[in-house]
Order: structure tokens, then sequence, then C-alpha cells
């Protein structure tokens, strides 16, 4: 990408966003912030618990991931964050208006196995429902890109820096 801009890489929990976020930083030879560092404690608990996040439960984690993006204006950064409503994708752009979307998606079977297999998270694969149910894929005036998360992590990146690059011409 020629203009430093921060990427936020969104999608539901599984999708891999705290695989590819890394990755895709590094290829672009920027920061990476992980979204989930920005939850309040209280999220966190809600989440271990299996309780769905409201709006008003991701409100301060947004700004923050918001200020976060703020501060890497032309500079450039990836961050991930779900970023599931367009109302959530719109308060981040608010904060970053520079901000572009990098939407993680694919087979709910394969995201689902993907939750299944990972070891540590406070995200259970039980909340995954929620997750699609909430979920507003980008819209045609958003700028941002979908990428499929099928294959290897090299061949999303790959994919990826492809898409936001043709973003940009």
């Amino acid at each position: 990408m020629s203009t430093p801009h921060v990427v936020v890489v969104m999608g539901v929990a599984g999708t891999g966003k705290t695989t590819i976020g890394p990755l895709l930083a590094d290829t672009l030879g920027v920061p990476y912030a992980e979204g989930d560092v920005f939850h309040p404690p209280a999220n966190i608990a809600r989440m271990s618990a299996g309780i769905p996040l409201d709006d008003a439960d991701r409100l301060p984690w947004l700004d923050a991931i918001g200020q976060w993006a703020h501060g890497r204006a032309g500079l450039g950064g990836v961050v991930a964050c779900s970023a599931l409503k367009r109302v959530y994708r719109d308060r981040l752009r608010a904060a970053a208006p520079d901000a572009v979307f990098l939407h993680l998606t694919g087979d709910r079977a394969l995201i689902e196995q993907r939750m299944s297999e990972r070891k540590g998270h406070f995200m259970p694969a039980a909340l995954l429902d929620s997750q699609f149910a909430t979920l507003q894929p980008l819209g045609s005036d958003e700028a941002g890109v979908a990428v499929d998360v099928s294959g290897t992590p090299e061949e999303i990146i790959e994919r990826a820096v492809a898409s936001l690059r043709r973003l940009e011409s």
C-alpha cells in the first residue's frame, strides 16, 4: 500500500484476526495492535462466561481502538477488531477517517472448527452464533475489502495485500 492507512482487520471470532493482523502489519511494515487488549476487564469476564457483549459494552472498547487508530493517522498500522456492525465501523471512522477495513470471511463450519481448536482464548465457540447474528458485512460505500479465510495464512495475506492495493488504485 502506498499511502499509510490504518487497516482494521475485522470479522467474527475465529476468522483469524489475531493471526492475519500481525502478518499483515509485518508485510506492510507498520505496527500491529491486538484489539482484544483494548477490552475492559468486565467485557472479558462477560465473554468468558459465554455472555455476548451489547452495544453499551462495546463503546469504550471501540473508542480505545479509535484513539489508537487516530494516533497512527498518516503513519499506518494494523489493528484487529471484530467491527461487526456498521455503526461500530462508523465510530472507528469518526476517530480515524482514513481507516480501511479488511473483512475476513469464511465458511461457518471452518470458522467453528478453528475456534474449537484454539487454546486459552476467552471467546467460546458457543458465542459464534451471536457473532454471525450481529455481523453486518461491509457496505459498498465503505472503504474496505472482504477476503476469504480458507487456505494458509500466507495465502490469505497474499489475497489481502492484493485486494488492499486494488482498493487504493
